[in-house]
């Protein structure tokens, strides 16, 4: 396993690990919750066997106020569901609580009337809040306990089926859950299980049916998700409880029928946000209303906990930024798109299934995945140039530098490309007994002033410096980038180092005694160029047939003389001044017939 995949292999990891964390804080909960109600909660048809009578405004309008009505309203509303006996409704849901006594007339007209009906749920009401237990280990809070349980007074009670009507909001002020059951303790200490008014309503209504009700998984507090049917106004269709005491809601639209009679007025503030429609309130009997179809419809759906979520988030994490680090940038953003767009239906298909999951976590932990990994790609395409520059402005100039930075790393082969360069080497003449008769402190002062102005010289027309080999020095031209003008720029380099030297050298008399000259050859063929050597040490240089040549060219060079081969000569054309040697000069290495020139002079060549 080579670094590179080690350090993906800890960044995946790392990176994973880190968004699981994330997202089991909560963090995300409350975007979280918004993209559940907008990919989960869809509308869908309605089996027609709930009708809701609504205390509306027109009704307020015509009976007078909520609260000045007293018991006989609500007893001559079911005195009107039970007019015709053939066509009763199955049953009767009161979503507004009577409890206590007021007037004993119309509290008794109201439980013969429901009596007379039959199948009537009435409301109770649970009150919760902290309790506190002593024990050995000491005082242990419950922030959950029913600390009252109101219900309808004993005359109706006793004629009706209780459900409680307690609301569940969550913390963001949607109501997603209902509260299936609660457990309050009667005078004698005893606990009775009282359901909610729709999950009593569904049961008897199944019952009456030869069903048997099904009760949803609940968390520990009695807690169960919603599946809604409709959004605000779905199940109403404007019939108030004024219409039905005066006899305008025929029997028929009733008859074996759910009918749920409660609140539809702002001003009962009997009303709540619904993850169906968050932009528009969905009044308390309507909520019941959708409540009580799931439970009839057996749709039921389970949240799913979050610890199996966070061990396939972690999985899914690791696996998303080792590919998000094996692709491009743009390929990685056209897989983020595609991973989450199916994890958005694999979210959906799951709570057709019956399970309600997280579905932001995994798109958003890919986003975020994906902008580390292009900070990471940018940093890492950032020190790839840094290195590039830093390696090569040792041996390039810097306008050939500046022109790798633009072409990229790409235009770098590693382990060498095959190339044609002009090759150049030069090497003082003498130097060798020169220093062995000075001291080692001047020696050194003396190849630090050439080698300066052979690099200056090299910089200068755009070559690549080698090496330094003692007192001698190799460029090359036509890499790491092609050069149009390599073999130009090479025998131009020459003839400047020819010069520089007599300049150096006249510099050195005066201050050391010493003078010197240098040879100089060029040859112009293929080669392979790159980084050559171990992972520990390498050198970018050039290796074959033409750098030895063009050693051996400066090799038999005199001083101040620059040897080039035929090739170099036909390269520049009438550029040059030339003097052929003919195969005179023998090279170590090349067959009789090698013609070698002498390099006088050069013209100046026009750029456009």
């Amino acid at each position: 396993m080579n670094s590179t995949l080690k350090k993906h292999i800890i960044y995946s990891l790392a990176g994973a690990a880190i968004l699981t964390v994330i997202a089991g804080t909560g963090v995300w909960q409350y975007p979280d919750r918004w993209v559940q109600d907008e990919l989960f909660q869809k509308k869908s048809a309605t089996s027609g066997d709930i009708v809701i009578i609504g205390i509306d405004e027109a009704a307020l309008s015509e009976l007078g106020p909520y609260h000045s009505w007293d018991r006989n309203v609500m007893a001559s509303a079911l005195d009107a569901l039970a007019s015709d006996p053939d066509r009763l409704p199955a049953v009767v849901a009161i979503d507004t609580l009577y409890s206590g006594t007021t007037d004993p007339e119309a509290d008794t007209h109201l439980a013969q009337a429901a009596d007379r009906l039959g199948c009537v749920v009435t409301a109770s009401v649970a009150t919760f809040g902290t309790t506190r237990e002593y024990s050995e280990d000491g005082i242990i809070s419950n922030t959950y306990s029913v600390l009252g349980y109101e219900q309808p007074f004993d005359e109706l009670r006793d004629v009706t089926t209780q459900g409680h009507i307690n609301a569940m909001i969550d913390t963001d002020g949607i109501m997603r859950h209902a509260l299936l059951y609660v457990d309050p303790v009667d005078e004698e200490g005893n606990t009775q299980r009282v359901y909610s008014m729709a999950a009593t309503v569904a049961r008897l209504y199944l019952e009456q049916h030869g069903q048997q009700v099904t009760y949803p998984e609940t968390n520990a507090r009695g807690h169960f998700y919603v599946p809604f049917t409709t959004k605000p106004f779905g199940y109403y269709d404007g019939i108030n409880i004024a219409q039905l005491i005066r006899g305008e809601v025929p029997a028929d639209y009733y008859a074996g029928k759910i009918v749920l009679i409660g609140p539809y007025a702002a001003a009962l503030q009997d009303e709540y946000f619904t993850p169906i429609e968050r932009s528009e309130h969905m009044f308390g009997v309507e909520f019941q209303a959708n409540v009580i179809q799931s439970l009839i419809d057996k749709n039921f759906k389970t949240e799913a906990p979050d610890a199996p979520q966070l061990a396939v988030l972690f999985a899914v994490s690791a696996l998303a930024m080792f590919l998000f680090l094996h692709s491009k940038v743009i390929a990685g953003a056209i897989y983020f798109v595609i991973i989450t767009a199916a994890s958005m239906g694999v979210s959906y298909a799951i709570y057709q299934s019956g399970r309600v999951i997280h579905p932001l976590w995994i798109p958003v932990s890919f986003f975020l995945l994906y902008i580390a990994t292009v900070v990471i790609h940018y940093i890492r395409a950032a020190a790839a140039r840094a290195k590039v520059y830093s390696t090569f402005e040792r041996y390039v100039a810097p306008s050939v530098v500046k022109e790798l930075m633009k072409e990229g790393t790409d235009s770098l082969a590693l382990g060498g490309k095959l190339c044609d360069i002009a090759v150049l080497f030069v090497d003082v003449r003498g130097f060798t007994t020169m220093s062995e008769r000075l001291e080692p402190e001047k020696v050194v002062y003396i190849i630090n002033k050439i080698l300066t102005m052979t690099s200056s010289c090299i910089e200068k027309n755009n070559g690549t410096l080698d090496k330094y080999v003692g007192d001698c020095t190799m460029a090359f031209w036509g890499a790491p980038l092609p050069q149009e003008d390599s073999v130009y720029l090479a025998a131009r380099t020459a003839l400047d180092i020819v010069k520089g030297c007599e300049e150096v050298s006249a510099q050195l008399k005066e201050e050391t005694g010493e003078e010197f000259k240098v040879g100089v050859g060029v040859h112009y063929g293929p080669a392979v160029v790159g980084n050559i050597g171990s992972e520990r040490r390498m050198d970018y240089t050039a290796i074959g047939d033409t750098v030895n040549t063009s050693a051996r060219l400066e090799a038999n060079a005199p001083g101040s003389t620059v040897y080039i081969s035929r090739v170099v000569a036909d390269k520049l054309g009438d550029l040059a001044k030339t003097t052929s040697l003919g195969d005179t000069v023998k090279l170590k290495g090349k067959a009789d017939g090698f013609e070698v020139l002498i390099l006088e002079s050069l013209k100046e060549k026009d750029h456009d």
